[in-house]
């Protein structure tokens, strides 16, 4: 995954921000050490950060139909991971870098998304898009001059790209046989038997069974006395 995203990336600079120059495009760690060996105009895309997007997980789970319209399948949703890359451009001349800056900027504003095109292996088989930002603020706890001062380097304009990658087969939960149309019918059979008569609870089953047994003769009330006033 990692790997098809430095190639989307690599052939979005090229036909876009770079198209027509001899500019390089790597993804080396701008070191002291790199830098001093530098010896043409260079694009560095440098993944310093690679983190899962809370803000694009969601829950529940998706359907997997058959032919019948039979669910076979449940899936859990895909997981979004943000890949960040410190974007720098290496020339003789400050004011060079900074056209090249300027470039890239313009590029990679251009879409919100990665371009379709560039996209290839897995990432071009995604039913869903691959979305980009660029030159945001950076999260409160993480500052670009901590990965300058973590990388040995000076600091140096750069641009911040995050590229945010759908993670699609997170996993699948197995589901039960289907309900049957026979399952049904005996169940209705065995409530059937159980009570009696079919949609007739307990008491309906009591007064089935005593509608045979003759009733007790009533007694008859005894005669209230009164008193006749003469």
């Amino acid at each position: 995954m990692i790997h098809e995203v430095d190639d989307a990336l690599r052939a979005l600079v090229r036909d876009d921000a770079l198209r027509g120059t001899q500019v390089s495009v790597v993804f080396d760690a701008p070191t002291r050490e790199w830098a001093a060996k530098v010896n043409a105009p260079t694009v560095n895309l440098y993944l310093y950060d690679i983190r899962e997007d809370m803000r694009r997980r969601s829950r529940g789970l998706s359907n997997e139909y058959d032919e019948r319209g039979t669910v076979v399948a449940r899936h859990r949703p895909p997981r979004y991971f943000k890949l960040s890359y410190l974007i720098t451009a290496w020339t003789r001349r400050p004011e060079d870098e900074h056209r090249l800056l300027s470039s890239l900027l313009l590029c990679l504003l251009g879409s919100d998304a990665m371009p379709a095109e560039h996209l290839t292996g897995s990432l071009a088989g995604l039913p869903l898009p691959v979305p980009m930002t660029i030159a945001l603020p950076p999260p409160e706890d993480r500052s670009f001059a901590d990965v300058w001062s973590a990388l040995g380097g000076e600091l140096k304009p750069s641009l911040d790209l995050v590229v945010s990658v759908p993670l699609v087969g997170t996993g699948t939960v197995p589901v039960g046989p289907p309900v049957t149309e026979e399952g049904g019918l005996r169940l209705g059979v065995e409530n059937t038997e159980r009570t009696g008569h079919a949609g007739q609870g307990p008491a309906g089953a009591r007064e089935a069974d005593g509608a045979d047994e003759p009733a007790a003769p009533r007694r008859p009330r005894p005669a209230l006395s009164r008193r006749v006033r003469e």
